[in-house]
């Protein structure tokens, strides 16, 4: 019975992590803010500590997960409708450089080194302070930073070059096998694939290991032939 119920125990904590993740809505961990990290901690402490305590039952561990879903959610609500709240919550971006100006207050107040500044900046690929023009540091750690103009490559705008818009591509063959769902996003059917193929050569959707397809560019397909042959 033990056993039995740590399994229960697993398989409902990690649904109820699941639907609470999803609460936090689409981010990456990178966007993650300082409150963000502490309550997802706090939420795998308390299935933590109900998974090794036989005394506390499942419904306790799913009502203490519920409370404090509930309280997350309420927090993301309050923080996408009041602006003093969210500020005070997620916090605020802060200007490091700003017009090509070190603010070293700026910097001591959110405990940056100059070296690590620098290896953030590296990792986006800038490797001097002379190249930036302002950099924010977000809320969640991260940099952002907007080069001085004269060390931005040139567009084609600037070279007065007409480029056309290109659409991303939608993958419809994956392994053999038609993305039914990418497909009705594409407004493509399944006949439309299959004539769309044979015109490119492609008569059997099972020899094909990707198919990309874009409005702009037309297909991009790939045979298991051409992998493996």
């Amino acid at each position: 019975m033990l056993y039995l119920d740590t399994v229960i125990k697993l398989v409902l904590g990690l649904l109820a992590l699941l639907v609470v993740t999803r609460l936090l809505g689409k981010k990456e961990m990178g966007q993650f803010t300082p409150f963000d990290f502490v309550y997802a901690l706090i939420l795998g402490a308390l299935l933590e500590e109900s998974l090794y305590d036989d005394k506390i039952s499942v419904f306790q561990m799913l009502f203490a997960v519920l409370v404090w879903g509930i309280l997350i959610y309420l927090v993301e609500v309050l923080a996408v409708k009041s602006t003093p709240f969210r500020k005070i919550i997620k916090g605020e971006p802060s200007i490091i450089v700003k017009d090509g100006r070190l603010d070293v207050l700026a910097m001591k107040k959110n405990h940056i080194e100059m070296e690590q500044l620098r290896t953030m900046m590296r990792e986006q690929g800038v490797f001097s302070l002379s190249e930036v023009r302002d950099l924010y540091l977000e809320p969640g750690g991260t940099i952002s930073i907007k080069k001085h103009a004269k060390m931005e490559p040139p567009t084609a705008e600037a070279l007065n070059i007409g480029v056309d818009d290109e659409a991303p591509s939608i993958l419809l063959i994956d392994e053999g096998k038609i993305k039914k769902e990418n497909l009705q996003n594409a407004g493509k059917s399944n006949e439309w694939l299959q004539d769309a193929l044979k015109r490119e050569g492609y008569p059997l959707i099972s020899d094909i290991y990707v198919a990309e397809w874009s409005p702009t560019n037309g297909f991009f397909i790939k045979t298991y032939e051409d992998y493996n042959g």
